[in-house]
């Protein structure tokens, strides 16, 4: 099992929230902001924390931001910003917008990391969750390289890696949901 000395948390909250209309990051759910959700469990897991913003309000939760190296090219440059500040071989990816996220659920890419995987992604109800992953600094050569072509698709750069996707139990598979928009929002603080 790879130790959490060698493990960076990238917390990816660069999007624009259209769709939600507002900053997904900062939005509050049981007394803290979708940030401070991922944040408290990602922290036992890893040695470090970085958020990925390009927004400076995200500097309130006193973690290293850095901005996105390739400017409006979405989660995946995002993704590669994250790598290349990474100082670790391994970085557990999520993203601002599955507040409900717990370590244990985390824990279990952490435990099922093999040599010579470059990811290790969950899924949750037939979905494939790339941006609910730990990834392997290594990747950041073939995600360049993709986004320089181009490129814009986690779930396509993902399918380019040496990859194990991890079956979530149903028992945990809310601990995944991804709120983007007003009503999904309402869904879980009702």
């Amino acid at each position: 099992m790879v130790h959490k000395r060698n493990i960076t948390g990238i917390i990816l909250a660069g999007g624009e929230s259209s769709r939600m209309g507002t900053d997904k990051g900062t939005l509050v759910l049981k007394e803290k902001t979708f940030i401070q959700h991922i944040i408290d469990a990602i922290k036992p897991l890893v040695s470090d924390i970085i958020i990925v913003s390009d927004n400076p309000n995200h500097d309130e939760f006193e973690i290293v931001r850095i901005e996105d190296v390739i400017k409006s090219a979405g989660p995946l440059a995002g993704l590669y910003s994250g790598l290349q500040y990474s100082k670790t071989d391994y970085n557990l990816v999520v993203s601002c917008d599955v507040p409900l996220i717990t370590s244990k659920v985390l824990q279990q890419l952490i435990e099922n990391y093999e040599e010579g995987l470059d990811v290790i992604q969950l899924e949750s109800q037939q979905k494939t969750m790339p941006l609910t992953a730990l990834y392997n600094k290594t990747c950041q050569q073939t995600i360049k390289q993709l986004l320089d072509k181009g490129e814009r698709r986690v779930r396509f750069a993902v399918s380019q890696l040496k990859t194990r996707t991890i079956m979530l139990d149903d028992n945990l598979s809310s601990a995944l949901i991804n709120i983007n928009t007003k009503e999904e929002f309402d869904a879980i603080t009702n």
